[in-house]
């Protein structure tokens, strides 16, 4: 239990910030469609363009995040030339990358579609450059399990680049999508400078070692690769297969910004894995690793399922992030949130592969995932636009997670408790299912019946697996 309540401390820190940032980052979403009709297709621009450097953020990274984890850890290793190491290795392929880029920059904008903005893509290059490089220091903070330092960087990050929007999108009255991508620019540079304190690179430069660590992280980068491809795969080829481009820019821009509802299960999602991944490989000596991992897991799932119906309940509260011309696709917020957990539940079995060296395994998943969610995008966007995309995803992470948990139990079997997660889940869809029954209109009356059903999963989660009394600080209270 005690592993547990250290796992839980740090992904309250990590959760905070993470839930925090992203709340605050939803600002953005009202400035930005309030400042970019739906019509102007202007916040279809900006997800695109940020579904491309997610992908590249995987690319530039390597796999090098989790490699760092899995051989810090290891006794036969020295830390701090495992992270000299990497740093400079990921630090050399961002900077080629970056100035690569930077030299083509025309002919790159021409092939992605924005030749007569070839900025957007010379600034987010730079961004992502940046991004992967400081994916490093960002790791070895979690390693030595400085939350705080972490968290705070990462605020000030999203702080100062809210502050910047604001400021122009609101105050100045600003419309142009250049901006946006400036001030992540600017933003990004900052957080740079602010992490110099954190590269350490008196470990030196261990060839041998680098290439045990590429050898490692080779089936990672394929994973991440085809994993990432399941989160914006449909972003980066919906303008593209679309019968109308102008319309197809609008419609994604719709379906990003509604999105955006759901990412409350991507933020705990992030959260738990900044915390797990560490404890995860640094847990895998003990003899009870299994059963944690397996209680992890349970855990994970129930309160993300309590995320799903606090959203869904509260989504007529929560569509006023967004301008009322945004509204039509709100229909994908259930879909999204429900594809979501599944990308939860794949990441958190995705450990049995990592802890047995054989990454291969999470490659041929994912691509499996993507596989099917590329079909889906292909075959009904042109009929049925963004809510192909929202069920396209749905199957994708599904896919991937049922191939991960079948064939993990007979590589790295864990015991979890199926039943009591099942029942969970049976009370969680009949729940919804009740709410979206009620035949009243008024929010005066949807609204306190919602929070009497969402109090009915809270007082379930109190009987079955988390009794008051394990809380510390209302033990003391009851025992008073």
């Amino acid at each position: 239990m005690a592993n547990l309540t250290s796992l839980a401390k740090e992904t309250a820190i990590y959760g905070l910030s993470s839930i925090i940032g992203r709340f605050l980052n939803y600002l953005l979403v009202p400035v930005y469609a309030s400042a970019m009709s739906a019509a102007s297709g202007g916040y279809g621009v900006i997800t695109e363009v940020y579904a491309w450097t997610a992908l590249l953020m995987v690319v530039l990274t390597y796999g090098m995040e989790t490699t760092f984890f899995r051989f810090v850890n290891k006794e036969s290793e020295n830390p701090a030339r495992v992270y000299s190491t990497v740093l400079k290795m990921v630090g050399c392929t961002s900077l080629l990358f970056a100035l690569l880029c930077t030299a083509f920059l025309q002919p790159i904008a021409d092939a992605t579609g924005y030749a007569a903005h070839p900025s957007y893509i010379g600034m987010m290059v730079w961004v992502v450059a940046m991004d992967a490089f400081q994916c490093i220091p960002f790791a070895y903070l979690r390693h030595k399990k400085r939350a705080l330092h972490f968290a705070g960087l990462k605020m000030s990050f999203i702080l100062l680049n809210i502050a910047l929007n604001i400021i122009y999108y609101v105050g100045m009255e600003g419309k142009d999508v250049f901006y946006a991508f400036l001030f992540n620019l600017v933003c990004t540079f900052l957080i740079m400078l602010l992490l110099l304190p954190q590269l350490h690179f008196k470990g030196g430069f261990d060839r041998m070692l680098a290439k045990r660590m590429l050898r490692y992280s080779c089936p990672i980068l394929i994973l991440g690769i085809a994993g990432i491809l399941n989160q914006v795969a449909d972003k980066i080829i919906f303008r593209h297969i679309y019968p109308n481009e102008h319309e197809g820019q609008m419609q994604l821009g719709i379906y990003g910004a509604c999105s955006k509802i759901a990412m409350i299960m991507a933020m705990l999602t992030q959260a738990f894995r900044y915390a797990y991944e560490p404890f995860v490989f640094g847990k895998s000596k003990d003899k009870d690793s299994k059963a944690v991992y397996a209680q992890a897991m349970k855990y994970f799932i129930i309160f993300t399922l309590l995320a799903f119906l606090a959203v869904m309940f509260y989504l007529d509260i929560l569509k006023y992030i967004l301008a009322p011309d945004y509204w039509t696709g709100l229909k994908v917020v259930p879909i999204v949130m429900a594809a979501e957990i599944f990308m939860g539940i794949y990441f958190n079995l995705s450990f049995w592969y990592k802890l047995i060296d054989e990454t291969k395994w999470g490659a041929y998943f994912s691509f499996a995932g993507c596989a099917v969610l590329v079909a889906i995008n292909v075959l009904f966007v042109p009929a049925y636009s963004y809510m192909a995309c929202a069920w396209a995803g749905f199957a994708g992470y599904g896919v991937a997670m049922l191939l991960s948990y079948f064939i993990g139990q007979k590589k790295y079997p864990i015991r979890y408790d199926l039943w009591g997660i099942g029942k969970y889940a049976l009370l969680a869809g009949a729940l919804y299912a009740l709410s979206e029954a009620l035949p009243f209109k008024s929010l005066w009356l949807l609204l306190p019946i919602r929070t009497l059903l969402l109090l009915l999963f809270v007082i379930y989660i109190v009987q079955k697996d988390l009794p008051l009394k394990q809380i510390p600080l209302l033990n003391r209270f009851i025992r008073k």
